[in-house]
């Protein structure tokens, strides 16, 4: 676990509209405060992408009321962990934070049969990455 009193993870896709959204939505429902959480993108949509937010439903996440957001470096300073979905050389890298990539399909122009196998996906690494961090992941959801 970092120094500070609770780790901090940004979650960071080209669109902010699918992956990254539905990441930070896990990791807010898994982890509740124990964990602040983020996502940005380095193009962002005008707005998330409906077969996510209906792939979040499916799982009583709601995620309707979440907009993309452009990709700062201070939100990249201010994260323990910064997690990469697909920016490419579009995301900062900083001295001392912890980086991953999550090679993850791309929901974007996709319909929702094909987004719930990337939304379980994302839980799944979610929850592997909350055991990385020494948090505890509700069970609720399955």
């Amino acid at each position: 676990m970092t120094s500070s009193p609770r780790p901090s993870v940004l979650f960071v896709c080209v669109h902010n509209a699918g992956r990254s959204q539905m990441a930070q939505a896990w990791l807010t429902h898994l982890a509740g405060d124990a964990v602040e959480v983020r996502s940005a993108g380095s193009a962002p949509a005008d707005e998330i992408n409906p077969a996510a937010v209906e792939a979040m439903r499916e799982v009583g996440i709601d995620i309707s009321q979440a907009r993309p957001t452009v990709l700062t470096t201070d939100s990249v300073h201010r994260s323990d962990v910064v997690i990469t979905m697909g920016c490419g050389d579009a995301c900062p890298i900083y001295p001392g934070k912890r980086y991953e990539d999550w090679s993850l399909d791309d929901p974007a122009g996709r319909g929702i049969d094909a987004v719930r196998p990337i939304r379980d996906a994302i839980r799944q690494r979610v929850v592997d990455l909350l055991a990385s961090l020494g948090a505890t992941a509700s069970t609720q959801h399955g």
